[in-house]
């Protein structure tokens, strides 16, 4: 890998969504916002807006696989994120790849499943092919509540259960896990992120509003680009939080369904 000099380096793999809330485009504002470099290898173009998804064209798989080496073997990473796979073919390819490019890279795994409008992303077989080939692969997992219970068959409803899928998590393979709270209810939310040796919740105040599109991708880069630039991983997740809750905060209030966070705010507070 050339470039190792450099830090910030993120390497995103993911989907395209048209409307700039979620998906890569979400990435590369949450990485740059953090002060790191957003590289990607793009795995499906979506036609979305804040309504919803009304139809994905999927990324030939030897193109996906192009992109991810292309960036690799020239620019390098400190980390990498996946997000939307879509199917098991998808999953188990970039498995291959990682395991072939990437040894010892930090992968922040966001089992993107279901978009905020409902839509289903992920193939109910590539739910299989995460456990199985990503999970052992991972730094860091960042499912919402109905993702864990996707993946690990426990029902998460609480603090407690959350720990409990997050122990799941880890005893599959992956290093850590953050089993968020923002789809459970109650007027704080809290992230459980629990490792083989630890477990600490972050709590922050519900918001209420429905400009929650594209956090759960927002957050997992956020996470990445801090990781990328040395920071520990509990820094790196309560960092991200904090970032995420005043993104959430500061919406800019787009389109009439679930609108997008403001991704760029810290860089427009640096320009003042």
């Amino acid at each position: 890998m050339k470039g190792s000099g450099a830090k910030g380096r993120v390497l995103i793999v993911a989907g395209s969504d048209s409307g700039g809330g979620a998906g890569i485009q979400a990435d590369i504002k949450a990485v740059s916002a953090a002060g790191g470099y957003a590289a990607t290898a793009i795995t499906a173009l979506t036609v979305q807006n804040t309504l919803g998804v009304s139809a994905v064209h999927p990324v030939p798989l030897d193109i996906i696989e192009g992109q991810m080496r292309a960036v690799l073997d020239d620019i390098g990473a400190d980390a990498i994120k996946t997000g939307m796979l879509a199917t098991a073919d998808v999953v188990r390819l970039v498995a291959r790849v990682l395991k072939d490019t990437a040894a010892g890279i930090p992968l922040i795994l966001d089992p993107v499943m279901v978009a905020t409008s409902g839509d289903v992303l992920l193939a109910a077989d590539a739910i299989t092919a995460v456990r199985e080939e990503l999970l052992p692969l991972a730094a860091l997992v960042t499912p919402n509540a109905p993702e864990a219970e996707k993946l690990t068959g426990l029902t998460v409803s609480n603090v407690g259960e959350q720990a409990e899928a997050g122990r799941a998590l880890v005893a599959a393979g992956a290093k850590a896990a953050l089993v968020k709270g923002g789809h459970l209810t109650g007027p704080v939310v809290h992230d459980v992120l629990v490792t083989a040796t630890e477990m600490r919740v972050f709590e922050s105040p519900r918001i209420a509003t429905t400009n929650t599109h594209g956090t759960g991708c927002t957050l997992a880069s956020a996470i990445a680009a801090r990781i990328a630039l040395g920071m520990s991983l509990v820094d790196a997740v309560e960092g991200a939080g904090r970032y995420l809750h005043e993104a959430i905060v500061r919406a800019p209030g787009f389109g009439s369904g679930h609108g997008p966070v403001d991704h760029v705010w810290p860089l427009r507070d640096a320009a003042r």
